[in-house]
């Protein structure tokens, strides 16, 4: 991994923790960090510590099904 990589992916990693999630530029930074390091969506939420209906724009906070 190069340091330029590693500085894209931390970076994208830290604006997906700021953005509320399901807001469209989420989705957006989401897609990319997928692109970049070949993670599925499910697999990136876990990361964030959430699930598809947290990321859902109506969805409040941590409320699990």
């Amino acid at each position: 991994m190069t340091p330029e990589f590693l500085r894209r992916r931390n970076a994208l990693w830290a604006k997906l923790r700021s953005l509320p999630p399901g807001s469209p530029e989420f989705e957006t930074v989401l897609g990319d960090l997928a692109q970049l390091i070949g993670w599925d969506r499910p697999r990136i939420l876990a990361g964030l510590g959430l699930n598809e209906p947290d990321s859902e724009p109506d969805a409040p906070p941590g409320e699990r099904p």
